[in-house]
């Protein structure tokens, strides 16, 4: 990068920049927009990339949801850089709330413990009863993901996908515009006199 900064940061800086960037969260949200916007590709394909991206980062699959989204995009005709930009729905801000959202919806289908719990008659060792603890969580929170990011994702594609309309004709238009403008620039050959025998 052009910019980076000679010291590299340590962990402390790199969290805290994650929790909240340095330029502000408007600035980042506007240069998250301008990315989308700017993608090449149909207004479908783009929608239907970024709203992929957003259902799949409502899911327990912590640390598989860009791997996941770009799979998906790839296999249904998504664009893939608009599925990766997607699953920035889930970062530190929004995390906690998609992942409650979707741990009650997946108790109100399927029922079960209303908490995370370390099981009682299991064996001694932490692993298994971490995995036997954690397993009616992720079952619920796995199954309301589902509604959940169906929900997410198809609001995403329709505001990506009328967004993205808008922008792409107004960018045919205003290049049309300059076109048109250049045309009338360029200066026309003068007609040469006729010249008499």
């Amino acid at each position: 990068m052009l910019f980076r900064t000679r010291e590299k940061p340590d962990i402390w800086t790199r969290l805290r920049t994650a929790m909240w960037p340095r330029s502000s969260w408007q600035r980042s949200i506007q240069y998250f927009r301008k990315r989308v916007l700017r993608l090449a590709g149909s207004p479908h394909s783009v929608a239907l990339g970024v709203a992929i991206g957003v259902g799949i980062s409502c899911t327990p699959l912590y640390g598989f949801h860009t791997l996941l989204a770009l799979a998906v995009a790839f296999l249904i005709g998504g664009n893939l850089i608009g599925a990766a930009l997607g699953t920035v729905f889930f970062n530190p801000l929004t995390a906690p709330f998609i992942t409650a959202a979707a741990f009650r919806l997946g108790r109100m289908i399927i029922g079960g413990p209303t908490h995370f719990r370390s099981g009682g008659d299991v064996p001694a060792n932490l692993a298994a009863k971490l995995i036997h603890g954690a397993w009616p969580w992720f079952k619920q929170t796995a199954v309301g993901s589902i509604p959940l990011g169906l929900i997410c994702g198809v609001v995403a594609y329709i505001i990506v996908v009328m967004a993205t309309s808008a922008f792409q004709s107004m960018r045919r238009e205003r290049l049309a515009e300059r076109r048109r403008q250049n045309e009338l620039a360029v200066p026309r050959p003068r007609p040469q006199p006729a010249e008499h025998a």
